[in-house]
């Protein structure tokens, strides 16, 4: 459960047809609300699992604010964050730089997997993963398998929207 928290946000990414600028991250599923609701519920109904996914929930959010930055609060209808991966230019630019792809999320997608930071730091969160759950719950192991489908996700999208490009 706390590992789909995790990841739970990102399905988002269906309904970005809804948000500004096709960017799902402008959704309310990409904010800090649903995370701190997941930690309440957890709280009212007493089970600790629900409370460290909705903690991974906000975690996840969190993180995101580094790339491109999240609507992180929602109602002001604002990306907050560091934006690391796009230019002050860019930001302000947006709907002209989405303009140049066939598909809005390719904006996205190119400049996040173009990276070469973006890449070593998702591998070395899968080190880091793949150490903390062999030393502290061996048992679990087998979660690594959800972060391949997750990923294989991403990536099917990823080589999806390279190709609608490349037509």
């Amino acid at each position: 459960m706390i590992v789909l928290l995790a990841f739970l946000c990102d399905f988002d990414i269906f309904f970005s047809k809804y948000a500004i600028d096709h960017n799902h991250r402008m959704l309310i599923t990409h904010s800090i609300i649903p995370g701190v609701i997941i930690i309440i519920l957890g709280i009212i109904i007493n089970w600790i699992p629900l409370i460290i996914g909705g903690i991974s929930y906000c975690v996840h959010v969190i993180i995101d604010t580094f790339d491109w930055g999240t609507n992180f609060f929602y109602f002001q209808k604002k990306q907050i964050g560091f934006k690391l991966l796009i230019t002050e230019e860019e930001f302000n630019n947006l709907s002209e730089q989405i303009s140049q792809f066939k598909n809005p999320g390719s904006f996205f997608d190119n400049k996040y997997y173009g990276n070469f930071r973006c890449i070593m730091i998702e591998i070395l969160i899968f080190i880091i993963m793949v150490l903390s759950i062999t030393f502290f719950a061996f048992r679990y192991l087998l979660i690594i398998v959800i972060y391949f489908i997750f990923l294989s996700f991403h990536l099917y999208r990823h080589f999806k929207l390279k190709k609608i490009e490349s037509s």
